[in-house]
């Protein structure tokens, strides 16, 4: 029996300080000692973030810098355009690409970020619905709000629900249209199958008054970035449309409102805190469920 390829995955709820914990593992793996104990080449990073692999959208998915990444290489980040839905059926194909060229190189792949369903598309053999497009059947969705979308998928399938951006009418639609050729497979029966991979998964958990205040501390650093200037300038270069803005998470979508004059700033940034805590908690709910993670 041939032994498994390790992969360490580093999760937990946005704002914990994923990245920088993925980015200190991968450098103590690349040092000189932990190459020899462990007979490898080091260690390289895969991001499982579902808007990092966006060009353009920096600032509000909090992608890692340059500097950040501490010379350590980084894969799935800007892979593709804003202006169109990237699937997780791409995502796990240039994944598991990613993880092959890592493993050839002699390292161990760390897998970082937040979303739980595309860690699993890499981690397990997690079987994607193959679905074509239904015109007939999309047409009828696009009459309904999208909170009625939302409230449909709850219905057929509330563990997606939990995972899905409630406000993205494309995805929300998409699921819709998959859930229509038939169940799928359920994630605790994903779960119970046994990885290609020997994965240690490392999560980290913060109190909640903690995490709220990390939230409020890092959306307000996002600001004096330049967060504002980030979507204006993404609009001006006509990669997005407000439309768009609405689909690609809670920081574009509130900023886009409130350009559009239906908030101000300090509504907007007051939104945005108390929307990223509840998304936050909705990561660990996915998370919760997996007893595998071994929690920090």
């Amino acid at each position: 029996m041939s032994k498994k390829q390790k992969i360490i995955v580093v999760l937990g709820p946005t704002a914990s300080g994923k990245s920088d914990l993925g980015v200190l593992l991968a450098l103590r793996l690349n040092s000189g000692q932990a190459k020899k104990i462990f007979n490898i080449k080091g260690a390289e990073i895969i991001s499982a973030d579902s808007r990092q692999v966006y060009r353009g959208l920096d600032i509000g998915t909090g992608k890692i810098t340059k500097r950040e990444m501490k010379a350590i290489s980084h894969h799935l980040l800007d892979v593709a355009s804003p202006k169109k839905q990237f699937s997780v059926t791409q995502y796990q194909k240039l994944g598991k690409q990613a993880i092959s060229k890592i493993i050839k190189k002699g390292k161990i792949p760390i897998i970082v970020g937040g979303t739980g369903l595309y860690i699993d598309s890499l981690i397990y053999d997690y079987p994607l619905p193959n679905v074509k497009p239904n015109p007939k059947l999309r047409k009828e969705l696009e009459k309904l709000s999208t909170e009625q979308l939302f409230t449909r998928l709850q219905k057929r399938d509330s563990r997606r629900a939990a995972n899905i951006d409630s406000h993205n009418r494309p995805r929300l639609i998409r699921a819709l249209e998959i859930l229509s050729e038939g169940p799928i497979p359920s994630y605790e029966s994903v779960l119970k199958k046994e990885s290609p991979y020997d994965v240690i998964k490392i999560g980290i958990k913060k109190d909640p008054e903690e995490l709220k205040l990390l939230i409020k501390k890092r959306l307000e650093k996002r600001l004096r970035q330049g967060l504002v200037g980030e979507v204006e300038n993404l609009l001006k270069k006509k990669l997005v449309s407000h439309k768009r803005l609405e689909e690609l998470g809670l920081e574009y979508r509130y900023v886009s409102r409130h350009l559009r004059g239906e908030m101000t700033k300090k509504e907007m940034v007051e939104a945005l805190k108390k929307e990223i805590y509840k998304y936050a908690k909705r990561q660990m709910t996915w998370f919760k469920r997996d007893k595998e993670i071994r929690w920090i």
